[in-house]
């Protein structure tokens, strides 16, 4: 199965809405897809909680049980288990475009997946940058897509 980093913008919009395209692959897309994420993921989400609640009109047990529904499909990942190498190759390719975002590079390289973002600065810079570890949703939704109808 093909392993995706889910960086924290792709959670935000899922939680936001569970029946977008992004919502509904990550939802259903388990039987194709090992979604990982790191740890941070977590806290970014716990973060910007009141911004999403906001936008998508949650309470607060609605935001949790919709943040459950999400999370679940992701495995997070500790950050003791990432060897150093790889944090430090991210933070040197991530320090002009977005440091923050260094955490699910590493993680992206260290277990060989694709990372699905939806930080067009953040593909732009990487691709400049020769990073080629890069899913957009477009071509997972086209991917699911066409995994679902195979499936029938």
């Amino acid at each position: 199965m093909t392993k995706i980093i889910i960086d924290s913008n792709i959670a935000f919009s899922a939680i936001l809405n569970v029946n977008s395209r992004i919502g509904q692959v990550l939802i259903n897309g388990y039987k194709y897809y090992d979604f990982y994420a790191p740890e941070y993921i977590r806290y970014e989400i716990f973060e910007h909680q009141d911004k999403i609640k906001d936008l998508a009109n949650l309470s607060d047990n609605e935001f949790l049980a919709t943040y459950e529904l999400i999370i679940r499909k992701i495995t997070i990942l500790n950050h003791t288990i990432l060897p150093i190498k790889f944090y430090k190759e991210a933070l040197d390719i991530c320090k002009s475009i977005d440091i923050d975002d260094s955490v699910f590079v590493a993680f992206t390289e260290y277990t060989r997946g694709k990372l699905w973002t939806g930080d067009k600065k953040l593909v732009k810079g990487l691709t400049e940058k020769g990073f080629k570890r890069l899913i957009t949703t477009d071509e997972l939704y086209q991917d699911f897509i066409e995994k679902e109808r195979l499936k029938k």
